[in-house]
């Protein structure tokens, strides 16, 4: 049974986006290692973006400087 858990940040992402990337990627685990897509599991966490890092800042303070 795969569990796959995908992190993205809490901006913006359609529930209608989500599902595709939930569609794409049970049918690629399907297409690749010929799994079953009724027990494949996608899990989507959107994390707030002053809780997710990079380089020792937060993605809201590197998207206000502009990196």
């Amino acid at each position: 049974m795969p569990f796959v858990n995908i992190k993205i940040t809490k901006d913006g992402v359609t529930a209608e986006q989500k599902a595709e990337v939930i569609k794409g990627v049970t049918d690629l685990l399907v297409k690749v290692l010929h799994k079953n897509p009724q027990t494949t599991m996608v899990l989507i966490e959107e994390v707030e973006t002053d809780n997710w890092g990079i380089g020792g800042e937060s993605v809201t303070a590197r998207r206000r400087g502009g990196k």
